[in-house]
């Protein structure tokens, strides 16, 4: 079977999957207007609500608060997040901290982490390079909510990546509450898991601090699947009427051993997810990575009605990998992959709320400046000379503006823009004397500037307390990363010929539109949804020519909907089903699936307060229908089957003290939701199987 080359090995399915995803726009309340005449109020939310005191106007939208992520079976934060009706998730391992998992907005397969726009408290997680942040590095314990708006008005406010949607965590922050808390929590489970997580507050007058940290290692599902994490976060606060200004620190590091992919391949007999399910090819692979990030900001009170906010960071991670294949030592199969990410920061807006022309309005306008370098070192045995050395370097700077509009007391009005302008400068040193090298030319130098546009217009109108309707259209845009740019353009020639690269591939651009309604009647409420999003450019992956490249269009089409009734005090349902379809729309591939996007999926769960606090019962259970292997975009090869799951939890509290017990995959389905197909061998693929039945039982106090 035919697999990625060395040189693009970190846009491999692995750092593919290791970011996921979230909207938050602390400053921003585009929300339903009022029949008062200065001011747009907020609407409350729960985790199954359908409106979003955060929402961008015309957009569909979902929150989730610590309320559910405390009750929910879900262990990891791309779990919790993948429970969302329309969210798609693939994972290479399952069961261990969410890491190797990824989340799909609007169906992009292995480009989903690309696609969708992660951020924390509402600064941007996506980095330079393919990989990102780890969601896993996130304590559970500390995100307040976590809310997701799809589709691309989130590249207003937030620019590039923002095609699929925006997703963000909030984190809690402890102030205004009581002058001490603290959180202490173990647990066990499968393969042999162990956690640890503690957290504290304090406040005292206009100041406020929080810490959380938390520690995982277990064995993993797989043979060199072992995980070994630590992750803190810390923030100091300072809150008046008129002024505010924090200091947010946070760091992990993780330790990952790789697992590969079990093979099959009919042709020889060879199916070693019957055989060997949960060994691997690759026993000496493995994956570190540290980071550190700080942030800080302010904001102040200008005027009634007027606010500035001023935040700024850095962001500093650092990567270590070796591929040894199945050989030890082989210098054909063995590289090595070291890199340093380094990201500045500062991000000033101004957050208006006044009337417009006699209409409640709000504007939020800004401007954002990222400084990114990005090093790189890739060669045979890690200590040895680098084969390839690696410079990149991106700034950029952007502009926007986004105005809310009463236009009558029972419709709100919604526009803004993005200019976006972005500097990229690339290098590529060659060391032919270098162990490990087999030929091939050094890429030329890359030295552009490039700008790009974003837009977003948006309309709801409220027929009564119970019916509204929404509707918008969007410009997104997405620009290349590193290891897309390294792992463009052929490298030989028809006649093995070396080409020397140019990291020159162009911006993917998408335009989507959406409409839908939504019902509050009571304990009910629901909300639907359709799209289209037309897509120039999209840059993926070339399964025949072993190179990243920009694709004929394609488009992504579908309807979303979720729904949730309270029965009683004690006993809640949720529901939600999707149609997803994404396809390639000119080119070879016309009107074929894009690999790796299940056209049905569905959930549903419910949530019943067995005996008040004391003892709690929640479970949730998804299904998703088949999808093309990665790599298969001609749609000959066999397919990743349908297949679904249940979780359940009992938990519950007794004075400070809390517990609960988990079961993940309740009926022990054998499955995997990743795997890539042959190029050249029909019926070859690997796949990555996840877990059976596993648990997890973990006990605290508060106090």
């Amino acid at each position: 079977m035919q697999s990625r080359p060395a040189a693009p090995r970190p846009c491999s399915a692995l750092s593919r999957a290791l970011l996921a995803s979230t909207i938050l726009v602390p400053a921003l309340s585009l929300t339903t207007a009022a029949a008062a005449q200065d001011v747009l109020p907020e609407i409350v939310v729960s985790a199954t609500a359908t409106r979003t005191s955060n929402a961008i106007v015309g957009t569909s939208s979902t929150v989730i608060t610590a309320e559910d992520i405390a009750r929910s079976p879900a262990q990891t934060v791309q779990d919790i997040i993948a429970q969302t009706p329309g969210v798609q998730s693939t994972s290479l391992y399952g069961g261990v901290n969410g890491t190797g998992s990824s989340v799909d907005l609007r169906g992009f397969g292995a480009t989903a982490t690309s696609n969708t726009l992660f951020l924390i408290n509402g600064r941007r997680l996506n980095d330079l390079d393919l990989q990102g942040i780890d969601l896993s590095s996130l304590p559970l314990q500390s995100i307040e909510r976590i809310e997701i708006t799809r589709g691309g008005s989130g590249a207003v406010l937030y620019g590039d990546n923002a095609v699929g949607g925006v997703i963000n965590i909030v984190t809690k922050t402890g102030a205004g509450g009581p002058p001490a808390t603290f959180r202490a929590e173990g647990g066990v489970g499968s393969f042999n898991q162990r956690l640890a997580a503690v957290s504290a507050a304090f406040n005292s007058g206009p100041w406020s601090t929080s810490a959380f940290a938390n520690h995982v290692r277990t064995d993993g599902y797989r043979t060199n699947n072992a995980l070994e994490q630590n992750n803190a976060l810390g923030e100091l606060r300072y809150t008046t009427s008129d002024f505010s200004a924090f200091v947010n620190i946070s760091g992990d590091n993780q330790r990952l051993g790789l697992p590969g992919s079990r093979t099959v391949d009919p042709s020889i007999g060879l199916n070693q997810l019957q055989t060997d399910r949960r060994g691997t090819n690759t026993p000496f692979d493995y994956a570190d990575k540290q980071g550190t990030n700080i942030t800080a900001g302010f904001t102040k009170s200008l005027w009634d009605g007027a606010e500035l906010i001023v935040d700024g960071g850095l962001r500093d991670k650092r990567q270590q990998a070796a591929y040894f294949g199945n050989v030890p030592l082989s210098p054909f199969s063995a590289s090595s992959f070291d890199a340093h990410l380094q990201t500045w920061s500062i991000t000033p807006r101004l957050s208006i709320k006044n009337a417009f022309f006699g209409l409640p309005s709000k504007i939020l306008t800004g401007l954002d400046y990222y400084d990114a370098t990005y090093d790189s070192d890739r060669g045979q045995y890690r200590g040895t000379p680098p084969v390839h050395v690696y410079n990149l370097s991106q700034k950029t700077l952007a502009g926007y503006w986004q105005q809310t509009i009463a236009v009558l007391p029972t419709t709100d009005f919604s526009y803004g823009g993005r200019v976006q302008s972005v500097k990229v400068e690339a290098t590529d040193r060659l060391n032919p004397l270098a162990p490990g090298y087999f030929g091939g030319a050094q890429a030329l130098p890359l030295d552009s500037t490039e700008t790009q546009h974003a837009l977003h217009v948006g309309l709801e109108h409220r027929f009564n307390d119970v019916f509204s309707v929404f509707a918008r259209a969007a410009r997104a845009f997405r620009t290349p990363n590193v290891d897309e740019r390294v792992a463009s353009g052929p490298s030989y020639d028809a006649f093995f010929n070396p080409i020397p690269g140019t990291f020159a591939l162009k911006t993917q651009t998408s335009v989507d539109v959406e409409g839908g309604f939504r019902i509050k009647s009571g304990p009910f409420e629901m909300q639907t949804s359709v799209y289209n999003m037309d897509l120039t450019n999209e840059i993926r992956y070339d399964p025949v020519n072993f190179y990243n490249t920009n694709l004929d269009p394609t488009r992504r089409y579908g309807g979303e909907t979720s729904s949730s009734i309270r029965l009683s005090d004690s006993l809640l349902l949720r529901s939600g089903a999707a149609y997803t379809r994404a396809t390639f729309r000119e080119g070879p591939f016309s009107g074929n699936d894009v690999p790796l996007v299940s056209r049905y999926t569905a959930n549903a769960g419910v949530t019943w307060n067995v005996w008040q606090k004391y003892v709690v019962f929640d479970a949730t259970a998804r299904v998703w229908s088949s999808r093309f292997m990665d790599s298969d975009n001609a749609n000959s090869q066999v397919k990743i089957p349908a297949n679904g799951t249940v979780d359940v939890k009992l938990s519950g509290e007794v004075d400070h003290f809390f517990w609960s017990l988990s079961v993940i995959n309740l009926f022990n389905a054998q499955y995997y939701d990743y795997a890539v197909a042959s190029s050249f061998t029909p019926g070859r693929y690997g796949a990555y199987p996840l877990p059976g039945r596993t648990y997890l039982a973990k006990a605290g106090v508060t106090f």
